[in-house]
């Protein structure tokens, strides 16, 4: 073999071998695709290691986010400290590749040499742990539906509003312990409820954080003449342009759909304005099937 090509394929061989001992940040990487957008799978994340905390006794810590593409955690169980890092890349507007990095600080020679090629207990634990996560998340996609429906408008809109803030996860949820105090008003008042369809409209959404400032309103008749309220507020929403979607299922998770439009916005070149505005369209306190409940969700775009 030619002196030169011998010197090649040793400088390409120390220069892999560098690279997967140095500087490769994962021991074993464990890679599938699901049905959803980065942002559910992200919230699918932290929720389903906030259960293991609590079932499983593992301490989670974030270490890095960002935005709903990439999450790296440290794991802590006993002696035991790993590493993960998630990174959700979207492949076209329903479906995401994530790549799961895992990393064993007290024994990442040892499974950087063995987990790639052979079964140990290490690898077996991994993939058995990232499979209840996918399946858990598969379980959960299940539960909602969401159709995008392309660039749309909104009417104008005369409300009756609360302003509220919670965390993300919690909004149905607030929702419902502040319904009595806008919807007694306006009975205690009888002002007209305008089919009983409620709006959400998001203020500000602090992305890093997770929360959510919100106004939850009611339309009503806009010639109303009402009584002044310290909670209770009156406005007109003007016309929205923006990205529409159609979700179907529990409230709680409508912002299912809110990432949805984003993935659908990067991919298409749109700017978005992170507020979304929410219409329900059947009333939850009825029963019935979620999968059944409409909810039609508008985010305004700034630019293409």
């Amino acid at each position: 073999m030619d002196n030169k090509l011998k010197w090649l394929l040793v400088v390409v061989l120390l220069s892999f071998l560098g690279w997967y001992f140095l500087i490769k940040q994962s021991d074993y990487t464990i890679t599938f695709k699901v049905n959803a957008a980065t942002g559910t799978i992200s919230q699918g994340i932290l929720e389903w290691t906030a259960i293991r905390s609590k079932k499983q006794n593992e301490t989670y810590t974030v270490l890095e986010k960002r935005n709903f593409d990439f999450i790296k955690q440290l794991m802590k169980k006993g002696n035991e400290e790993l590493e993960y890092s998630w990174d959700m890349k979207t492949i076209n507007d329903s479906m995401t590749n994530v790549t799961v990095g895992i990393k064993d600080l007290n024994h990442s020679l040892y499974n950087r040499l063995t987990a790639p090629f052979v079964s140990t207990k290490f690898r077996t634990e991994q993939i058995d742990k990232i499979k209840s996560f996918k399946l858990g998340l598969e379980d959960h996609i299940d539960g909602f539906k969401i159709r995008i429906d392309g660039e749309g408008s909104s009417k104008e809109i005369y409300v009756a509003y609360i302003s509220l803030k919670s965390v993300l996860q919690e909004k149905a949820q607030t929702m419902l312990e502040y319904d009595p105090v806008i919807v007694g008003y306006l009975d205690r008042n009888k002002i007209k409820i305008i089919g009983y369809r409620p709006y959400l409209e998001i203020t500000d959404w602090d992305e890093d954080k997770e929360i959510v400032s919100f106004n939850y309103c009611f339309p009503i008749p806009k010639n109303t003449k009402y009584v002044l309220d310290s909670n209770v507020k009156f406005k007109t929403i003007a016309p929205l342009k923006g990205l529409q979607a159609t979700y179907f299922g529990n409230y709680r998770t409508s912002d299912r759909a809110w990432f949805a439009l984003l993935d659908y916005a990067k991919k298409h070149g749109y700017k978005l304005e992170n507020k979304p505005l929410e219409h329900f369209l059947a009333n939850p306190f009825n029963g019935g099937n979620e999968l059944e409940w409409e909810t039609k969700i508008i985010i305004p775009f700034t630019s293409k």
